[in-house]
C-alpha cells in the first residue's frame, strides 16, 4: 500500500507542473482490486480516504498533504498496535484475579466490544480496578501477652492438690506417667507465655548467678511450691532421676533451637515449642531442690555424656547445681567439685567466662550461713569426699599460681581456699580412708614442692607434713623417691625439723622417722659419692635429717626420764605417808626446776 500512495504522489505532482504534456495516466487492474478490498475494510478507511483527498489536494495545490496523511496513519496504526497490547495484558491480569476470587472473566476479542467494556468499567467509577486490587488477608488478632508473674499468680493450690490426687489414683503403678502429667498440669498454666517473655537462654548468659537461681521459682505462689514438692517427695529416686534428665533433655533441645536460629538470622521468639520452657524450669527446680540426691545420681552422666557439655550449656548445669545446693549445700559443693573444678584443669575449658561462672557458685555456697560447719560435717557423701584429692590439686594450683600468671580470680581463689582446703582434709585421723587420701595427697604435693614457685612449694610443703601426721608409713613411701625429689626433700626437712620441735610427735612413729632419717643420711653420703647431686643440696639434707634425729633422741630421754622420775615420787609418796613431817625435808623447788630442765631439752 505504501507503494501506491508513492505513485499516486508522483502523479500529482505530474499534473501540478503540466496537466497534460502528452502523458497519460496507466492503471493496473490489480492495483485497483487492491483499492476496492481495502476501501471495504475497516482498518484502511483511514488509507482510502487519504488516496481520494488527494485529488482535492491537486485541486489546492497541497502536494505535500499526502504525505503527512501516511505518517499520520503509520502513526496511528502504532499507536492502536500499543494500546491492543496494554488491553491484552489488563485482560491477562482479569484473568489472573477471577481465577484467585473465583470470578473468571469472559474477554471479547472485538475491539470495539473492549472499548464499550473499557467505558462501561469507568463509567462505573473505577469498580474493575478495585476488582483487580489482591484480596488482602484479615490480620490474625494478636494474643495479649502474659507474663510469668501473671501466669505463676494463677495457678490455684487447691486445684493442684485435686490433680495430684487424681492423677496419683489413676496412674498408681506409673510413676513416670505421674511425672509427665505433674509436668503438664504447670505446661497448661504457663502456655499462655511465649519466648518473648521468657527469654531464658539471653538471661543465663547475661545474668550472675545469683540473678538466676530463682528463675522461675520466684513467681510461683507459695502454697503451689508446698503442694508441689511434697508431692514429688513421696516419688523414688529412680523415676525422678529419669524424669530429671528428660527435662534436661528438653531445655537443652530449645537451646540448640534458639542458637541455630540466631545463626540463621531468625528471631528465636519465632521458634514454637511444645510446652511452655517456663514449666520445665519449675518442674525441674522443685525435683532438685526437694530431692537434691537426683542430682547425684545424673552427675555421671553429665560428666561423661558429651551432648551435656560445652560453653553454652555451662550456664544451665550452673543453674541446676544451684537448685540442688538449696536444698542440700554438701550436694552442691560435691557437683561443684566434681563437675566444674576439671574445667579448670584443661587448656580448651579453662577461660576467664568458666572461671567467673565456676567462682560464682562457690562463692554463693560458702557464702551461706554456717557454710564451713555443715560442709566440713559433711566432707563424705555416699562413700566420697566432697572434694577429693585430685580436685584438691587444681584448687591449690589455681590458687598459688607462678606470680607471673597471677590473674583477677587469684585472689578469690585465695579466699575460697581455706575453707575449700579443711573440706578436703576432714575426716577421722588414722582412718583407713584417711591413710588412703594422704597417700594420695602427698603424691603431687611433694612434686609441687619442687617446682620452683616459692608461694605454691609453700604450702605443698604444709600438705605434706599434714600427711606425715596421718599416715606414718608415707614415711617409707617418701624413703623410695628421696633422692628422685631431693629439692622438694630438702624442703620438707626444714620444715619437718621444726614441726618436731614445736608439735609433740606420736610415739607409734617415732621409730619409723629414726629409721627414715638414718636411710635419707646413708643416700647423702652414697649420692655425693656419685656426684649426681650437688654438694650443697646433700649437705642441707643431711644437716636436716641429723637435728630431727636429735630433737626425737632428746624427746625420748626427756619421756625415759619423766617415767622413772613419776615412780619416784610416787615411792616416796608411800613412804612419807606414814609420816607426813617428811615432808618438809623434800625440796620442792629444786625437784621442779630438775622438771623444767628435762622438759627444755
Amino acid at each position: 500500500m505504501e507503494d501506491i500512495t508513492f505513485f499516486d504522489e508522483i502523479s500529482a505532482i505530474n499534473s501540478a507542473t503540466n496537466p497534460n504534456h502528452g502523458w497519460q495516466k496507466v492503471t493496473y487492474a490489480k492495483k485497483r482490486k487492491n483499492q476496492n478490498n481495502n476501501s471495504s475494510n475497516p482498518k484502511s478507511a483511514v488509507t482510502a480516504s487519504a488516496t481520494n483527498g488527494s485529488t482535492a489536494e491537486r485541486e489546492n495545490g497541497n502536494v505535500f498533504r499526502a504525505i503527512e496523511l501516511q505518517s499520520e496513519d503509520r502513526h496511528r496504526r502504532i499507536v492502536e498496535a500499543k494500546k491492543k497490547s496494554m488491553e491484552d495484558d489488563d485482560d491477562d491480569d482479569e484473568d489472573f484475579n477471577g481465577k484467585k476470587n473465583g470470578r473468571s472473566k469472559k474477554r471479547d476479542s472485538d475491539e470495539s466490544d473492549s472499548d464499550d467494556v473499557e467505558e462501561r468499567e469507568n463509567g462505573n467509577g473505577g469498580v474493575n480496578e478495585v476488582k483487580k486490587e489482591k484480596k488482602k488477608k484479615p490480620k490474625a488478632e494478636k494474643k495479649p501477652k502474659v507474663s510469668v508473674a501473671d501466669a505463676g499468680s494463677k495457678i490455684d493450690s487447691e486445684s493442684l492438690a485435686a490433680f495430684l490426687v487424681d492423677i496419683s489414683g489413676t496412674y498408681e503403678a506409673q510413676e513416670d506417667v505421674q511425672l509427665m502429667r505433674f509436668a503438664d498440669f504447670f505446661g497448661r498454666a504457663f502456655s499462655g507465655v511465649g519466648s518473648a517473655q521468657f527469654p531464658w537462654v539471653k538471661t543465663f548468659k547475661e545474668s550472675p548467678v545469683a540473678k538466676i537461681v530463682e528463675i522461675p521459682l520466684s513467681h510461683i505462689p507459695e502454697a503451689v511450691y508446698k503442694t508441689s514438692v511434697d508431692w514429688i517427695n513421696q516419688r523414688s529416686a529412680t523415676a525422678l532421676s529419669s524424669f530429671a534428665l528428660l527435662l534436661l533433655d528438653s531445655i537443652l533441645a530449645d537451646l540448640a533451637n534458639q542458637l541455630s536460629s540466631v545463626k540463621s538470622s531468625k528471631k528465636a521468639s519465632q521458634q514454637p515449642s511444645s510446652k511452655s520452657q517456663v514449666a520445665i524450669f519449675a518442674v525441674l527446680a522443685m525435683v532438685l531442690r526437694r530431692k537434691p540426691d537426683v542430682l547425684l545420681s545424673v552427675l555421671p552422666t553429665l560428666r561423661e555424656n558429651s551432648k551435656y557439655q560445652g560453653q553454652d550449656k555451662l550456664p544451665m548445669i550452673i543453674w541446676m547445681i544451684c537448685q540442688a545446693s538449696q536444698g542440700d549445700l554438701a550436694v552442691g559443693l560435691y557437683a561443684w567439685a566434681h563437675n566444674l573444678l576439671p574445667l579448670l584443669n584443661s587448656k580448651s575449658t579453662n577461660n576467664p567466662l568458666n572461671r567467673d561462672l565456676i567462682l560464682q557458685l562457690v562463692e554463693r555456697i560458702l557464702a551461706v550461713p554456717k557454710a564451713r560447719t555443715i560442709l566440713v560435717n559433711n566432707a563424705v557423701r555416699r562413700g566420697e569426699r566432697l572434694i577429693p584429692p585430685a580436685e584438691l590439686e587444681i584448687l591449690m594450683r589455681a590458687t598459688f599460681p607462678v606470680s607471673s600468671t597471677r590473674m583477677k580470680a587469684t585472689e578469690r581463689f585465695e579466699s575460697a581456699y581455706p575453707v575449700l582446703k579443711e573440706v578436703a582434709l576432714a575426716g577421722a585421723a588414722g582412718s583407713k580412708a584417711m591413710k588412703q587420701v594422704s597417700l594420695q595427697i602427698f603424691g603431687f604435693s611433694i612434686t609441687a614442692a619442687g617446682e620452683g614457685n616459692p608461694e605454691l612449694a609453700k604450702e605443698a610443703t604444709n600438705l605434706v607434713l599434714w600427711c606425715l601426721d596421718q599416715n606414718s608409713d608415707i614415711y617409707k613411701h617418701w624413703d623410695k623417691i628421696y633422692l628422685d625429689s631431693i629439692e622438694a626433700s630438702v624442703a620438707i626437712l626444714k620444715k619437718l625439723s621444726v614441726h618436731v620441735r614445736e608439735h609433740q610427735v606420736n610415739q607409734s612413729s617415732v621409730e619409723v622417722i629414726k629409721q627414715t632419717m638414718k636411710s635419707f643420711q646413708q643416700k647423702n653420703e652414697e649420692a655425693q659419692a656419685e656426684g649426681k647431686i650437688t654438694h650443697q643440696t646433700l649437705k642441707d639434707a643431711d644437716k636436716y635429717a641429723k637435728s630431727i634425729l636429735g630433737r626425737l633422741s632428746r624427746g625420748h630421754g626427756c619421756l625415759k626420764a619423766f617415767f622413772f622420775i613419776g615412780i619416784a615420787v610416787a615411792a616416796g609418796a608411800a613412804a612419807m605417808s606414814s609420816n607426813p613431817e617428811t615432808f618438809d625435808f623434800v625440796d620442792w623447788k629444786k625437784m621442779t626446776v630438775m622438771l623444767s630442765s628435762f622438759q627444755s631439752s
